[in-house]
């Protein structure tokens, strides 16, 4: 078994596709699942598949993240390059932080629409993609 992607419900699918595309995810296809509901897939071009789904079912209302959910991570290989472009395409990336010292990853955070939050994370040179049992040794 693997993880495959998430699944978010949006609000405001033209807001939410605008966020997602200019974070680098592209558009795969969308499937229209009757009563004015689509689900959206999306992945980063150097993906082979889908990443994330974007859910909009009009007819429920508005999303409510509640307490439940926390973020989605994301990795890239430059932060700050990262940051500041997509601070330049109009989006709202907080600080670089390390949380795990000098010698650990890197993470800023930004917001979709509709409040789900993104950590985007930069591993230090030479880890691996994701956290794995040798970060707990």
């Amino acid at each position: 078994m693997k993880t495959l992607h998430p699944a978010y419900r949006v609000t405001d699918l033209p807001a939410s596709l605008g966020f997602y595309t200019t974070l680098g995810y592209e558009i795969v296809g969308s499937v229209d699942i009757g009563g004015g509901a689509t689900l959206t897939m999306l992945k980063f071009p150097a993906e082979e598949i889908v990443s994330l789904e974007l859910a909009h079912r009009p007819a429920d209302g508005p999303v409510l993240l509640g307490t439940g959910f926390s973020h989605l991570p994301v990795q890239v290989d430059d932060l700050a390059a990262t940051v500041a472009a997509l601070s330049q395409a109009g989006l709202s990336p907080g600080p670089v932080e390390r949380p795990g010292g000098p010698d650990g990853p890197q993470v800023a955070w930004l917001t979709d629409p509709d409040g789900y939050r993104i950590e985007l994370v930069q591993w230090p040179p030479g880890h691996p993609d994701g956290i794995t049992a040798a970060d707990f040794a």
